[in-house]
């Protein structure tokens, strides 16, 4: 791997770091600014909704037109955005607004995978060696976990803060950190170097021989990001307050805690991959972590809930860099970028029906429903993608 590529990877890696931790911050902030008003759980569901249909609208873009508009030029504009976006936050809380701003795929509820941005930064990272592809997924998924972990950590602050100086900004006012976060990332985004440019495909979805496998995986994804969406970061922070009475200092510490697991979980994955092979590394870590999922709305007392709930994201990431470079080894070089759009879009467009069905359940079934649907539905698709790729072999030409 020469120098330049180091050099625009460890810039990636950067960028991914303040994405993760603003991320991570602002989804405790969110969820429990929306709880202390006595936002119903339409509401909660709705926004959630728009925020990952958002990223999905966004990721569909990227894959489409972001080759031909220039990786770097495409990646720069959405950075920027996130901090507009950010800033407007911060300025009103008036559902509708929050809702249309949430649509131009910029938020996240999750530290890691981020919509439009990932697509691009998995694109770009997938041109490492095959050799050492693997660990640089590995080590792209820790830093997010381990910033977003921070980020929920700090997000306790400024509840806490606000014990001793009344006058302290509360709620959503530190959104402003978006903006000063957007231009550190801008800055890192501007050294990155023309190396990582592809040439414009022919076609908008350039895929040729991998098109079957890219469909197959892309069906099963949509269904875990679908019941992913049921148990989103601001439905944890709104279930667990309204469920126990967690504060938001409280849920700040299991946010940090889980992230550091989740950072943990990253760097073992790669290992252990290489060893007992990446499918099934994405499996049979996944399958029980679902099923500690199921678990969670079973638990008599917050302290029991919070340790299921953290047992579980112990588990439940180890297939995120696994899955990134599978997809990368599946496809050809040239398809990479098609695939991971592809795939990614299938996420984001399953994703947004997650809260919304999630909320149907909370009101007609009850405030658990929402977890054990999620852990069902996951465990089910851990199965048949089992079923589906253990018989399908890697390419002669992934060295992974």
């Amino acid at each position: 791997m020469n120098d330049e590529l180091q050099a625009d990877l460890r810039r990636i890696l950067g960028i991914q770091a303040v994405r993760a931790f603003l991320y991570g911050f602002g989804a405790v902030i969110l969820g429990s600014s929306l709880a202390a008003s006595g936002a119903s759980d339409v509401a909660v569901g709705l926004l959630g909704a728009a925020i990952l249909a958002g990223m999905a609208i966004a990721a569909i873009t990227v894959g489409l037109l972001g080759d031909r508009w220039g990786r770097r030029r495409t990646y720069s504009g959405l950075l920027l955005l996130m901090g507009v976006v950010g800033a407007a936050y911060a300025a009103t809380d008036r559902l509708w607004i929050l809702i249309v701003l949430a649509l131009l795929g910029v938020l996240s509820t999750d530290a890691n995978e981020n919509g439009p941005l990932t697509t691009l930064e998995q694109s770009m990272i997938g041109q490492a060696p095959a050799e050492v592809r693997l660990r640089v997924f590995g080590r792209y998924n820790a830093v997010a976990y381990l910033a977003g972990a921070f980020g929920a950590l700090l997000a306790g602050g400024p509840a806490f803060v606000h014990r001793f100086w009344t006058g302290a900004p509360t709620g959503r006012a530190w959104f402003l950190l978006f903006p000063l976060g957007a231009f550190i990332c801008l800055v890192l985004a501007s050294k990155l170097s023309p190396d990582l440019e592809t040439e414009v495909a022919r076609t908008r979805i350039p895929l040729d021989r991998s098109r079957t496998t890219v469909t197959k995986l892309s069906s099963l994804f949509a269904v875990d990001a679908f019941a992913g969406g049921f148990v989103i970061t601001v439905f944890i922070v709104f279930w667990f307050a309204r469920t126990f009475g967690a504060s938001q200092e409280l849920m700040s510490t299991v946010f940090f805690a889980a992230g550091l697991l989740q950072a943990g979980s990253s760097v073992i994955a790669p290992r252990v991959a290489e060893r007992a092979g990446m499918l099934n590394t994405m499996v049979f870590t996944h399958l029980p972590s679902n099923i500690l999922l199921i678990l969670v709305p079973l638990a008599p007392t917050l302290a029991s809930a919070i340790a299921v709930l953290l047992l579980r994201f112990a588990l439940s990431q180890m297939d995120v860099p696994t899955r990134q470079a599978y997809i990368a080894a599946m496809v050809d070089p040239s398809e990479r970028t098609a695939a991971a759009a592809a795939t990614n879009s299938a996420r984001y467009v399953a994703r947004p029906f997650g809260p919304l069905v999630g909320t149907v359940l909370m009101r007609s079934i009850g405030y658990g429903a929402p977890w054990v649907v999620a852990g069902a539905l996951k465990a089910g698709y851990d199965l048949v993608l089992w079923r589906v790729f253990s018989k399908v072999p890697l390419p002669d030409s992934a060295a992974d």
